[in-house]
């Protein structure tokens, strides 16, 4: 099964070249044999990153987002707020899986505010924007994507109530 995924990596300090976590999850969606349907900058603005994680969730084409960067303590960390903005609905279970995995490597792991939620069919995934905490917590959920997007696929989502609109 063929998976497309868009990244947007949340960073006021990054550029595309500099963005070592997105280029390393782009290469492991790669050797899963995946596509990358999209790869982007977005600044730590709350609304910026809300309307980019909607307008990749929104794209027909794509089958899960994902996030790099924005979910620790700083102020500046608005990612995970950003992701509530934009969903609809919370999958604990792939956070919590990304930070028990990421415990094993780190105590540090704790700090992470990361989460998954759902905009209608599509999983909106936070990842660290560190490329080797990118990569650890990629390895924790990579092998349970496919069956998500399947069960996914499934669901049944009328326009009126598919989405809450993000201006």
């Amino acid at each position: 099964m063929d998976i497309s995924f868009a990244i947007i990596t949340c960073s006021d300090t990054r550029s595309f070249e500099e963005d070592t976590a997105g280029a390393a999850l782009e290469e492991l969606i790669a050797a899963r044999g995946w596509s990358v349907d999209s790869r982007v900058i977005c600044r730590d603005e709350r609304m910026d990153i809300a309307l980019a994680i909607a307008q990749a969730a929104d794209d027909p084409d794509v089958d899960i987002v994902l996030t790099c960067g924005g979910s620790g303590l700083s102020y500046r960390d608005v990612t995970v707020e950003a992701t509530q903005d934009a969903c609809d609905r919370a999958v604990p279970g792939i956070a919590e899986a990304m930070r028990a995995y990421s415990l094993t490597k780190t105590g540090r792991a704790m700090l992470s505010r990361a989460v998954c939620m759902q905009r209608g069919r599509t999983p909106v995934v936070n990842l660290p924007g560190s490329r080797k905490a990118a990569c650890e917590n990629w390895e924790a959920i990579a092998d349970q994507l496919e069956h998500a997007v399947k069960m996914l696929s499934l669901i049944h989502i009328s326009e009126p109530t598919r989405l809450r609109r993000i201006s």
